[in-house]
């Protein structure tokens, strides 16, 4: 099974970053979050990604061709025009790179991706948000229910610090992993190829008509995963992100 992500948008939230760079492509402990996103997709066995590129795509392509070699120790062997790795350790992903246009909005990108996603379920997520979701679970759910699409439901991380009074003094400080109640799309898709019909062009967003309609026919069904979850949308949540990739207890970390 194929697995789309969108890296096209312009992330202009995060923009102390991607003045020089796409979104998917900030780091988290020294990896762009593309590839965290990727190796939870790869832990659960779905290794044939499609990347929908737009904004500063020559930097993921870049990327992913000097992936391999600059992983590892490697030779130069300049009279032989030769580069060699020292490691024969490399993922077994195959990774479709496609060019999906600098201004197209979310739905667009989608449709863009159809030749290269075919004409099966695939599964499909934004470049920028890492989860511990159980993938084979989420599939599982798809399955059962019969209906176009399956979205993964979540309950967003409280934005600020909670604090109880007691008059003024203050009782109870706690920065609250989740909100108490409310649910959003957490992206984490599994979709069939009858998805495409819902897209008329570059200027849909995903997010807008189409799953509106496919909610209003009955053919959305919502995942619901209540741990761990977070977008990158801001510089304060990659600092959330990378703190705990330094901690070494990451929660979306489920690969050896």
């Amino acid at each position: 099974m194929k697995v789309g992500i969108l890296a096209g948008g312009k992330g202009t939230r995060l923009s102390e970053e991607t003045t020089i760079k796409p979104k998917p492509m900030v780091e988290i402990g020294n990896n762009p979050i593309i590839w965290h996103i990727m190796m939870h997709y790869a832990a659960y066995g779905f290794k044939d990604f499609v990347i929908g590129l737009g904004y500063k795509g020559e930097i993921l392509k870049k990327y992913m061709v000097d992936y391999l070699s600059l992983g590892s120790s490697m030779t130069v062997d300049f009279r032989n025009r030769e580069v060699r790795s020292h490691e024969d350790y490399h993922p077994d992903w195959v990774v479709d790179l496609i060019d999906t246009g600098m201004e197209t909005k979310t739905g667009g990108r989608i449709k863009r991706l159809q030749p290269y996603l075919g004409n099966e379920t695939f599964m499909l997520t934004w470049g920028d948000g890492v989860s511990n979701v159980d993938l084979a679970k989420l599939l599982a759910f798809h399955r059962s229910h019969g209906k176009l699409a399956t979205l993964t439901a979540v309950r967003p991380p409280a934005r600020y610090g909670h604090l109880e009074f007691d008059g003024d003094r203050i009782k109870e400080f706690a920065e609250k992993p989740q909100t108490a109640e409310g649910w959003i799309n957490g992206a984490f898709f599994v979709l069939e190829p009858e998805v495409f019909e819902y897209i008329d062009g570059d200027n849909i967003m995903f997010e807008q008509e189409p799953l509106t309609r496919l909610a209003e026919e009955g053919q959305l069904m919502a995942y619901k995963h209540d741990s761990f979850w977070q977008c990158m949308d801001t510089l304060r949540e990659k600092h959330i992100l990378e703190t705990l990739w330094q901690s070494g207890n990451a929660p979306w970390k489920i690969w050896d």
